[in-house]
């Protein structure tokens, strides 16, 4: 075995991890990582312990983080299990009784509500957000506390149960120690401490409210409309209508939450998103076409977890905080959680809508928690776009700094160039730099790039100003080639990164590459490089209009007698072009250049003036 991480210090103490790796089982486990203190730094689950082990020290880790926790292991220690299963179960409940450093957590600091059936004689059903080993039912947790309180609410509309916390045992209720309340005259209640109502009957409706909670609403609907008919048949229509009113109240409820068709049940629905520093994770819980559940939590990256690892994860915590025992889940992609659970990638209908459903609310979610960290938290909102930038785009450093080049010029007529200036992902407008063609001929934009390229950055250099991390130019593999040429010439080569952006495919070149690469089209990388692009053409463009705006007007002034360069630059400075020069009045231009100029180039434009004054 090739141990990757060998410091001559520590040869004995890898030796002695090379012991423990070749003794590991070919077998499914959990393996522990610890420190010379004997401190656990990392927890991880395995098909096969020996092979999984192996990984981390017969290669070179990518992931500085990694290579870190490589170099901190003094020792492993290991645990064997029967299935694959198993394993996963007892990863998870490790990684919460140690929380190590290395591992990814899904921490929650809330404590969700819940609906309890508690376990008493005439149960009682409330919310509470405490859970209590005490043989009660507890249905959730719920997410929204909304969500919980309108459910509720729909039970006491269509069921009056007991709310008191009399002990309505059968002896006191036989020996009429309690007499009914005022809940039971608002017919809130059936008045069970009397005996008005029996324990059977209210037992069915419990049986039903545990149905609802379950997200069957169809045994209680069918329930509602024998008794609506029944009171029908024998005439006593105004509680038929009281019935067929909870018929519809339950109705509207189901309706509200249908997404799919009923045929979809008993279904947990995992998807991911995520970047280079967190991942989202979105759980929908699906009974007959109904969302009874939602929750989406966010993950901080520890090491370099791929959307796989981190979705196996979070699969496994969140079906057990959410006390789920659905026999099946959909998701976007596979993943291996063991033989017990049937795992299903949808590829179309309404199976792949409500993974594409899934997906939307941790887009969602994710959009959320950006907006939020930009407005509390904006350098980590910068630091993450930074990263992700980095990565996107294989930089050896973030580019907190980044310059963009456009040439601009319509059939080689006053050719100019833009410069424009991001520091950490934000426009630096007094940075920005037009640059006026000196040294090109006609339309060349190659031989132009190359000549402000050259500018820019001697003058950088001679002034010892910051140079960026990234330079763009705008254009494909010839502009790129342009600008290299004169950071070869500046000696710059090496030094700061470049690449150049085409436009039609949004191509992205790299020198000595001929193959492009193409980044996400909804990649924030992609985004901020296509707002660079577009803000040196806008600059380069505006540049360019009042070049040849000033051209035109001072070629058309120089031609009228008596005006002279003075002259033509007072109008210049105040009018811009020739459009502003004609819609002006005699007046204005008078009170400029006076009045005997100011009639000529009336004349000139035609522009009408009042006559001089007779003396």
């Amino acid at each position: 075995m090739v141990f990757c991480h060998i410091d001559n210090q520590f040869n004995h103490q890898y030796l002695k991890l090379e012991v423990q790796i070749k003794s590991l089982p070919n077998t499914p486990g959990v393996y522990q990582y610890y420190d010379r203190a004997d401190k656990i730094l990392y927890i991880g689950k395995a098909k096969n312990l020996k092979k999984r082990v192996s990984s981390y020290f017969n290669k070179n880790h990518e992931n500085g983080k990694t290579r870190v926790l490589v170099g901190k292991i003094a020792s492993i220690k290991h645990i064997v299990v029967e299935t694959e299963t198993d394993a996963l179960l007892l990863e998870n409940n490790l990684i919460k009784k140690y929380q190590p450093k290395y591992n990814v957590l899904l921490k929650d600091d809330k404590t969700y509500p819940w609906i309890c059936i508690k376990k008493e004689p005439f149960p009682r059903v409330f919310l509470t957000r405490n859970v209590w080993k005490d043989g009660s039912e507890y249905f959730g947790p719920y997410t929204a506390v909304k969500t919980a309180r309108t459910l509720l609410s729909l039970i006491k509309e269509l069921y009056p149960l007991r709310t008191c916390s009399y002990n309505l045992n059968e002896e006191n209720i036989k020996n009429k120690k309690y007499k009914v309340c005022l809940e039971y005259h608002i017919k809130n209640c059936k008045g069970a401490c009397e005996a008005l109502q029996s324990a059977e009957a209210y037992e069915i409706e419990i049986k039903e409210i545990r149905n609802i909670l379950k997200g069957h609403f169809k045994s209680s609907l069918k329930s509602f409309e024998a008794l609506m008919y029944d009171f029908a048949g024998r005439s006593e229509f105004e509680e038929a209508h009281k019935v067929k009113e909870k018929i519809q109240l339950l109705s509207n409820y189901q309706a509200r939450s249908t997404v799919i068709n009923p045929s979809i049940s008993n279904v947990d629905v995992f998807s991911i998103v995520s970047d280079e520093s967190f991942a989202y994770v979105n759980f929908l819980k699906i009974t007959n076409g109904a969302i009874i559940q939602s929750h989406t939590v966010e993950i901080k990256k520890k090491l370099d977890e791929d959307d796989k690892f981190l979705l196996e994860l979070a699969i496994i915590e969140i079906r057990e905080r959410f006390h789920s025992s659905s026999p099946e889940i959909y998701t976007p992609f596979n993943v291996e959680i063991g033989e017990l659970l049937k795992v299903t990638v949808p590829k179309l209908g309404d199976k792949k809508r409500i993974v594409e459903l899934s997906l939307r609310n941790a887009k969602y979610f994710r959009q959320d928690r950006f907006k939020q960290i930009q407005i509390v938290d904006p350098d980590r909102h910068t630091k993450r776009i930074m990263a992700q930038m980095q990565k996107d785009l294989r930089l050896n450093e973030e580019p907190r700094h980044i310059e963009c080049f456009d040439n601009s010029n319509i059939q080689g007529s006053n050719p100019v160039a833009a410069c424009v200036v991001f520091k950490n992902g934000k426009p630096d407008k007094k940075e920005y730099r037009h640059f006026n063609i000196k040294t090109v001929v006609g339309p060349d934009d190659y031989s132009s790039m190359e000549e402000v390229v050259h500018r820019r950055y001697k003058r950088l250099l001679d002034e010892e100003r910051e140079l960026p991390q990234l330079v763009i130019v705008d254009g494909g593999k010839g502009q790129l080639s342009s600008a290299l040429k004169s950071l070869d010439v500046l000696g710059l080569r090496g030094k700061i990164a470049i690449i150049g952006i085409a436009k039609r495919l949004e191509e992205v070149y790299y020198p000595g590459d001929p193959i492009p690469m193409y980044l996400d089209k909804k990649s924030e990388s992609l985004k901020i490089i296509q707002q660079l692009r577009n803000e040196a053409h806008r600059f380069g463009i505006k540049h360019h209009r009042n070049k040849r705006s000033k051209g035109a007007i001072q070629t058309e002034l120089s031609m009228i007698n008596g005006i002279g360069e003075k002259t033509i630059l007072a109008l210049l400075k105040k009018f811009r072009s020739i459009k502003r020069l004609k819609n002006a009045t005699f007046d204005e231009i008078e009170q400029l250049i006076g009045r005997d100029k100011a009639c000529k180039v009336c004349d000139q434009f035609n522009i009408a003036y009042p006559p001089k004054p007779s003396t």
